[in-house]
């Protein structure tokens, strides 16, 4: 896809992506999340996400609220470990109205005691509502085992101590030191010119102070293999296998991506679904994930079923990784895979929201953005050799962590 990059010369890059539609769509992403944050401030990334909807030195929360709603436009974000994101889509007239906006909650918040308050309360129920959905909460206990002591292990929301201790400085030093506007992306999708894109992105965040404090990131230590069940008041068993993977810049990932997509990614036809679930009606849910991060990357089996099928559930998702490590996919099989995977990825190009700000990613990333011929050559070019390599590596048991979460025994 055709796109242009123009930085700004406080180093906030401005991303263009034209589309003959009548929607655009934006976001202003910031190389910054929840790994960020200092420690015993676990949540506070995501915090400062909340807070800046609520008071900006112009603007009251109601007047933020409708600035876009009120002409039909979304205007939402979130926060990742490396990641936060803000995102609005809208009609094309209201570009200047979405990236004033952009501008007013990001650098211009004000933080108000009283609105911390209120807003350490929501999160405080978001965090009781997450952990009562034990098919999510397992994810985060999880990495926070298999990032034992480091801050990538730390759930996005925080804790319920973490959260009541913020205070306004908190907030303000977070912000400071790492919303560093080298590493800031503003990106547009829509019908619009380079040179407007590049006229209003200046109008709106060309007077942004400069802001490059140094950057602390800590490469996480891989850590022995271990097993852990924790007892719960739940109906079902949750389980998760997995472990450190590839990161974002490893030549590997490409059949990574593509080796978890056959064994247990999108789609009814995986290996994982096709053999635990369907043939045997075992799990309702069984998947994998592969999620790479700057530095490392995070590979994971997740299934959740009885407690008394727990057992064979396990004994076969083991069967079904000997069967790949001992028998490697050929060449049929291998296409077979690509041709899926190629038409998954073509197809999710028609979100466009999530095209725009993958994008953003990956200019923070790579500082380039692969156009979707590149991303299918890369997915082509894997040969069965490097998959069985990328198997044997990944998917050895005797390196996998298990963590499950058990019914209690009535």
């Amino acid at each position: 896809m055709e796109y242009n990059v123009h930085t700004l010369p406080n180093g906030i890059r401005l991303l263009h992506v034209p589309s003959a539609s009548a929607i655009s769509h934006a976001c202003i992403i910031i190389n910054t999340g929840s790994r960020d944050e200092p420690v015993n401030k676990a949540g506070l990334a995501h915090f400062i996400e909340h807070l800046i909807f609520k008071r900006t030195e112009k603007r009251s929360t109601h007047q933020i609220l409708n600035r876009l709603e009120s002409v039909g436009a979304d205007l939402n974000a979130y926060t990742t470990k490396e990641y936060t994101c803000v995102h609005a889509s809208f009609l094309n007239p209201y570009l200047d109205r979405t990236l004033d906006l952009f501008n007013d909650i990001v650098f211009h918040s004000t933080f108000p005691e009283e609105e911390m308050e209120k807003e350490k309360s929501v999160i405080l129920d978001e965090i009781s509502s997450y952990l009562d959905q034990p098919e999510e909460a397992i994810n985060d206990d999880f990495e926070d085992m298999l990032f034992a002591g480091h801050p990538l292990g730390n759930n996005i929301l925080g804790t319920t101590d973490s959260v009541q201790a913020f205070t306004r400085e908190d907030v303000i030093n977070f912000r400071k030191a790492n919303y560093r506007t080298d590493e800031i992306v503003v990106a547009v999708l829509g019908n619009y010119t380079l040179n407007s894109i590049i006229n209003k992105g200046s109008k709106h965040f060309a007077d942004v102070e400069a802001n490059n404090p140094q950057k602390n990131r800590i490469k996480p230590l891989i850590l022995a293999p271990s097993n852990t069940t924790i007892y719960k008041p739940i109906m079902q068993a949750h389980c998760i296998l997995g472990s450190q993977a590839y990161s974002t810049h490893q030549p590997q990932k490409a059949a990574l991506m593509l080796l978890n997509n056959y064994f247990g990614g999108n789609g009814m036809s995986s290996v994982l679904n096709l053999q635990i679930r369907e043939k045997y009606g075992i799990a309702y849910t069984i998947e994998s994930n592969f999620s790479p991060l700057s530095d490392t990357g995070i590979f994971t089996i997740y299934f959740g079923t009885d407690k008394e099928k727990q057992a064979r559930a396990l004994a076969l998702i083991f069967k079904e990784i000997k069967k790949l490590r001992e028998k490697p996919l050929n060449e049929l099989q291998l296409q077979k895979a690509k041709n899926k995977f190629i038409g998954q990825i073509a197809l999710s190009e028609e979100n466009r929201i999530g095209l725009i700000i993958s994008m953003a990613k990956s200019l923070i990333d790579h500082d380039k953005i692969d156009s979707l011929n590149t991303v299918f050559e890369k997915i082509n070019a894997v040969t069965p050799l490097q998959m069985a390599d990328v198997v044997n590596e990944v998917l050895d048991v005797e390196q996998l962590n298990l963590f499950t979460f058990c019914p209690i025994e009535e």
